[in-house]
């Protein structure tokens, strides 16, 4: 697939069977062809700020916060959750849009009152309703990007109900980050092949 000029796009569809290395199997997939954005030449680019693949779901997330209509830049972003996946990244891309961010994840004392002074939070943990409704900035924009199964049930980190009253905008789970993401794997095979095609 990488050598085939009619393949402008590979992704690795996870979980991997046992015994197979996600992160090796990424790392032979030819960077422009990574529509994923997981190979380490594409996450290194993201991280210099420069033209790359971004990952899809933070990618995403920040598409998710435009739409709002807010202005990203000088507001205060509280991302809770630290993988090289979701995390990192769109600590990253909202740093790129000049926000103020801070990471919390599962070591992090006292995540409520970080939490109470962001304008913009991104659960990306996959903790079952962690982030309860009395822990949000009234008016804060909360994109929840986090999945877990309880009975039989997708469930976001954020507390949706409570939540819900309190933010300005708020994705659910299931049906709010999860199609965006399919949206931006679309537009970074698109992109893709427009540069390989010009």
């Amino acid at each position: 697939m990488n050598q085939d000029e009619k393949i402008h796009g590979i992704l690795v569809q996870v979980p991997l069977p046992k015994g197979i290395d996600e992160n090796l199997i990424n790392s032979n997939i030819k960077p422009e062809k990574d529509v994923d954005g997981f190979h380490a030449i594409n996450t290194g680019n993201l991280f210099l700020g420069e033209e790359t693949i971004v990952q899809c779901t933070p990618k995403g997330i920040i598409e998710l916060i435009k739409s709002t209509g807010i202005e990203i830049s000088g507001k205060h972003a509280v991302v809770v959750g630290r993988s090289n996946i979701l995390g990192k990244p769109a600590a990253i891309l909202l740093l790129q849009e000049n926000a103020t961010v801070t990471i919390c994840h599962s070591k992090t004392k006292d995540l409520k009152d970080h939490l109470m002074k962001a304008d913009i939070v991104v659960a990306a943990v996959g903790r079952p309703e962690l982030i309860k409704g009395d822990m949000i900035k009234e008016g804060a924009i909360v994109i929840d990007a986090g999945t877990s199964v309880v009975k039989g049930k997708l469930i976001g980190d954020v507390e949706f109900d409570k939540a819900k009253e309190i933010a300005s905008f708020i994705t659910p789970v299931p049906g709010g980050v999860g199609p965006m993401t399919i949206a931006m794997l679309l537009q970074n095979t698109l992109e893709a092949a427009q540069k390989k095609c010009k």
